[in-house]
């Protein structure tokens, strides 16, 4: 699984938040759909990973934002925002599962890889087989594996999001793509005749 080409680097896609946040603070309310368009689709793929729906992840981000929206000032003194937008994310995606109290598979998640150098036909499948394989992870390696691959953080960076150490971030980087890899290629072999 090769990470997709951004159009943004991940610092340019940070600054990019950074700006969007000081107008927050300096406009108010009316400059949360700028921070809303920019992020939105990362963090509903982030907690996707998290909640294995795709309308709970939603909620999860919604409840982020509204939150954001009555307290701007959160942001106020962040050294990076976008590391505490996909942490406040994180936290209502955690909270939500543990009001279900369920972690069902049953959940359209093709959407979270993006770009695939085949026809459609074989990018839906593909995308079914690694959400499929995502699906099976323990959520602790499956928002890592998101982190690193779709969103490019380094292991400190997700560290301070996770509030996990950098290797405890790399070791279940490394078991979840180990378990990816084996899954995926199980899969493979299932089709093949």
């Amino acid at each position: 699984m090769a990470a997709p080409t951004s159009l943004n680097s991940p610092g340019e896609f940070a600054e990019r938040v950074r700006e969007s946040t000081d107008r927050l603070m300096a406009v108010g309310v009316d400059a949360l759909g700028l921070l809303f368009d920019l992020t939105s689709n990362r963090l509903v793929r982030f907690a996707t990973a998290l909640t294995r729906h795709q309308h709970d992840a939603e909620d999860a981000v919604q409840t982020a934002l509204v939150r954001l929206a009555g307290e701007p000032q959160l942001l106020a003194n962040v050294q990076c925002p976008w590391a505490y937008l996909l942490r406040m994310v994180r936290n209502e995606a955690l909270a939500l599962a543990r009001r279900k109290q369920r972690c069902s598979t049953s959940s359209n998640l093709g959407d979270l890889v993006t770009r695939c150098r085949v026809d459609e036909a074989e990018r839906e499948e593909s995308n079914r087989a690694v959400w499929s394989a995502l699906r099976t992870l323990p959520p602790q390696q499956a928002e890592v594996v998101v982190l690193k691959i779709w969103e490019e953080l380094t292991f400190a960076q997700i560290g301070e999001i996770l509030e996990i150490s950098p290797n405890t971030a790399a070791s279940r980087y490394q078991y979840g793509m180990t378990k990816l890899a084996s899954r995926l290629a199980n899969m493979q072999r299932e089709v093949r005749p």
